[in-house]
């Protein structure tokens, strides 16, 4: 299936080219399909919508189970589903930011995060919900946190990453720390780096979380499109 542009089916964009080295790929009979490192994050797509395709994207996700599929509202490759069961889906938005809004420099510090502080990660994100993630999700690259006495209380990074293009994720902050202007200062910093290789950054969001949305849209971020995230059993 050609695409018009990378975005437009950002799994199968990343883990085809820049996220290739963490993706488990099957080819058979003219089709494909690939998935995230499950021990990294719960991403799956097929090629296209053949049944060779949709039988390797049900293989490997019967193999893998827990995974999640991100593609475009309404187009045709957001019906080619694996044969296994349907958890949810959610409408979302794609964002995309080629440059930073004015902000406040604040004095937050920040450190690069990194194996030694994986369990904390995903203590923190199961509590707080940002979005899919596992403990070696932070092996996708980028991330920063914030420790208040040793403990990890924020944290942001990178998550897919495709031609020109890299993902703001993972972004959540402890509810006893909230109000302190700690998502937006390290989203700044995630999306700066981005913005410094030459990149544009992008997001997924719910789409019905309005506040999330326009908290985007004040660091610099527009909606390109929507798309459905679709949770398999």
């Amino acid at each position: 299936m050609s695409l018009a542009h990378p975005l437009d089916r950002p799994v199968w964009s990343a883990l085809n080219t820049r996220v290739a080295p963490l993706a488990i790929r099957r080819e058979q009979d003219g089709g494909a399909a690939v998935r995230l490192d499950p021990d990294v994050g719960v991403f799956v797509a097929a090629a296209d919508g053949s049944p060779a395709s949709r039988a390797l994207l049900t293989a490997l996700s019967r193999e893998y189970p827990g995974a999640g599929m991100v593609e475009p509202e309404g187009a045709p490759i957001e019906a080619v589903l694996p044969d296994v069961p349907v958890i949810s889906r959610a409408s979302c938005v794609q964002m995309t930011a080629a440059a930073l809004t004015a902000g406040p420099a604040g004095d937050i510090e920040f450190q690069t995060l990194g194996e030694a502080d994986a369990d904390e990660m995903l203590a923190l994100a199961i509590l707080t919900r940002p979005g899919p993630f596992r403990r070696g999700t932070l092996r996708l690259g980028g991330f920063i946190g914030v420790r208040r006495e040793g403990r990890l209380i924020a944290m942001a990074g990178e998550r897919m990453k495709v031609e020109g293009y890299s993902e703001l994720s993972g972004v959540c902050t402890h509810p006893d720390f909230r109000g302190q202007g700690l998502a937006g200062a390290l989203s700044r910093a995630v999306v700066a780096g981005i913005l410094a290789r030459g990149e544009q950054a992008f997001l997924h969001a719910y789409a019905e979380h309005t506040a999330t949305v326009a908290f985007y849209e004040s660091l610099g971020f527009a909606v390109r499109t929507r798309m459905t995230y679709t949770v398999l059993a």
